[in-house]
């Protein structure tokens, strides 16, 4: 097997980056070098990482921290220190590597040498904790083949992420699917197989936590759009509409109208049902168990109001020329205890 090089990114993940790490040694070739990249942890997670023998860089927190910024720096040290290698897996923090995963996704790079990135079936690891962690696990379930874009789970060849240069640092989200965007436009191609790739832990049990999500996934969207809403991609620019539309210019005049037209505004909102009910069908034709499909026609019928505020917030942001900061759901611990 070619040489292989894995890039895992974290901030006080805990038990779930000593899962990661422990899947990673178990189930990549051995002798590959794992680099962890630690963003200010108080959780004692760097010493972890040394005590498994991983590699490990921690990112100067003076600058701002991304996700983005630390897949880099770790891709970069992997430069650095092994020029040898052929490909890297790309790993969360808060996920773990299944067993042959690896074999199969470089088959499908060896078959293929037009293919930058193949990607897997992300699972999350308890999805039945709570109705915010299944949702994750219907979302991280896309189309097999050939697709636009990618996660941040991965295996990719060196050669392409060095032609485009890496992950653009300053996103705070919705970097994986920019840097597929540039990876295509170079003809290079990106590919789901049909195989398991991680276990995901979302951790994700409160409903503000499910908010702070989707702010951050509206975010994504005014960013993504702004960048590259024009064809031929035309990035986001259906899902910046829907935003708009359902989570402030429809409440809007619903409400703001309710006096003069004596009620009869609110009306509007009886579009809500339709549109749960609209994306119900979709689901449920695309192969979702009908729980699954309301669960998810449900929260993401909800979501436009978080959404549409995480689009404002981008614009407010640069309007203001504002750097841009993390939108984190997981709760951070203010100390470490070291254990």
């Amino acid at each position: 097997m070619h040489q292989i090089g894995v890039v895992t990114i974290g901030r006080n993940e805990g038990e779930r980056l000593v899962r990661c790490l422990r899947s990673l040694q178990d189930n990549v070739p051995s002798g590959s070098p794992i680099v962890y990249v630690d963003s200010g942890s108080t959780d004692g997670s760097v010493a972890k990482a040394r005590e498994m023998s991983i590699h490990v860089v921690e990112l100067d927190m003076s600058v701002p921290f991304t996700m983005a910024r630390g897949r880099n720096t770790g891709f970069q040290y992997l430069a650095e220190h092994f020029p040898q290698l052929t490909y890297v897996q790309f790993i969360d923090g808060d996920c773990e590597l299944l067993p042959n995963w690896i074999e199969a996704a470089v088959g499908a790079l060896e078959s293929n040498t037009t293919l930058a990135i193949v990607c897997g079936r992300r699972r999350e690891r308890f999805p039945d904790a709570s109705p915010y962690n299944r949702l994750a696990d219907i979302e991280w379930n896309t189309p097999v083949g050939e697709t636009r874009a990618c996660g941040g789970d991965m295996l990719a060849r060196v050669e392409a992420i060095k032609a485009v240069g890496g992950y653009n640092p300053t996103m705070i989200c919705g970097e994986e699917p920019e840097m597929c965007i540039r990876l295509r436009r170079k003809g290079w191609r990106i590919e789901r197989i049909d195989a398991d790739m991680t276990l995901h832990d979302a951790a994700m049990t409160r409903f503000g936590q499910w908010w702070k999500r989707s702010i951050r996934g509206g975010w994504a969207v005014a960013e993504g759009k702004a960048m590259y809403g024009q064809p031929p991609e035309s990035y986001m620019v259906k899902e910046d509409k829907s935003g708009w539309l359902w989570g402030a210019i429809v409440p809007a005049l619903a409400i703001g109208l309710a006096w003069p037209t004596h009620g009869l505004s609110l009306l509007l909102l009886l579009g809500y049902p339709v549109l749960g009910w609209k994306i119900y069908k979709y689901r449920h034709s695309q192969g979702d168990e009908a729980r699954n499909a309301r669960l998810y026609a449900f929260f993401c019928t909800v979501s436009k109001l978080p959404q549409v505020l995480g689009q404002g917030r981008y614009w407010l942001n640069r309007w203001r020329k504002k750097p841009a900061t993390l939108i984190e759901y997981k709760p951070v611990p203010m100390t470490g205890s070291g254990s």
